[in-house]
């Protein structure tokens, strides 16, 4: 074999000037200065070692939660679906990394007769996006069956680390000791029960989620945190902004918790409409509403 061939199997692939368009289900967005896929988690353990510590790193899954502005990132991104994709049962347990979509882990356990994990299916996104925002729907959330973490950091390192290190809260996660670390896999502590059972409450929940949302049209799912014994849905309707459109971004018509990509959109023009329905919910209700999406980037 000769040696590019070989290289070929041990390293992943750098890109420059990625569009981030391909890589956000918002399907908008300006691009990466450099984009790494790793093959696997040692691979990307050692390319992040190999970084200048100065230099901005965006660690990205599916990019269901996120808008990277029309101007790009500086800085390099790191792709883990599709990378960092194993997942294992262990005994009452479930390891899974990073890079895996959260359904799959909601399918995997009723598969293998074990239940709890079946709001997961309703998570569009990876474990590692599912982890870094406590991600939650139909009464579960990810750190509610979270038994224990791996994480990596900009040297390489790999830590152990469980719920105990980190201060956790409604769609939020703060390690305690600070410090910069991504998730790369997780360990999920799950009951025993009837897998049979848990397939068909899957099945339901992803029919009320295709018949309350507007799955077909690009998305970011919800764009703010529901407020305390209220729904961040309601209040932007009630403003009277359900159907609002700029350019070609539009606040649902199904769901006015959701921003979708009619056609062509710009990243500025569903950054507007956030902040305009940011601004009429504080107007009219006096309720700050939290964004539950990460906007990253430079404006173009």
């Amino acid at each position: 074999m000769n040696m590019a061939a070989q290289k070929n199997l041990l390293w992943g692939e750098v890109r420059r000037n990625e569009p981030m368009a391909r890589h956000t289900s918002w399907r908008a967005g300006g691009s990466a200065d450099r984009a790494y896929v790793p093959v696997d988690l040692e691979d990307m353990r050692l390319f992040l070692a190999s970084l200048p510590r100065h230099e901005p790193v965006y660690v990205v899954g599916l990019g269901s939660n996120l808008l990277v502005r029309d101007g790009g990132l500086r800085g390099t991104v790191i792709f883990t679906h599709g990378a960092l994709k194993e997942i294992r049962s262990e005994g009452n347990a479930i390891y899974a990394e990073a890079g895996v979509p959260s359904p799959k882990l909601a399918r995997f356990a009723a598969m293998h007769e074990l239940v709890g994990a079946e709001f997961m299916a309703g998570i569009p996104g990876t474990i590692g996006g599912a982890l870094v925002m406590n991600a939650g729907c139909y009464g579960g959330e990810a750190w509610g069956i979270v038994e224990s973490v791996t994480t990596l950091d900009r040297t390489g390192q790999l830590r152990q680390r469980t719920p105990a290190n980190y201060e956790i809260g409604y769609r939020t996660v703060k390690l305690r000791d600070g410090g910069e670390e991504w998730f790369a896999a997780a360990r999920f502590k799950l009951p025993p029960g009837d897998g049979v059972k848990s397939r068909a409450t899957i099945k339901q929940l992803l029919e009320r989620r295709i018949a309350t949302q507007p799955l077909n049209i690009p998305n970011a799912g919800s764009v703010f945190r529901n407020p305390p014994n209220d729904h961040a849905a309601r209040l932007i309707e009630a403003c009277g902004l359900k159907g609002s459109a700029l350019g070609g971004a539009m606040i649902s018509e199904k769901h006015a918790n959701f921003i979708v990509n009619t056609g062509h959109a710009r990243a500025a023009d569903i950054e507007t409409l956030i902040e305009t329905a940011h601004s009429a919910v504080q107007e009219k209700f006096g309720i700050d509403l939290e964004r539950e999406v990460r906007i990253i980037g430079e404006a173009a």
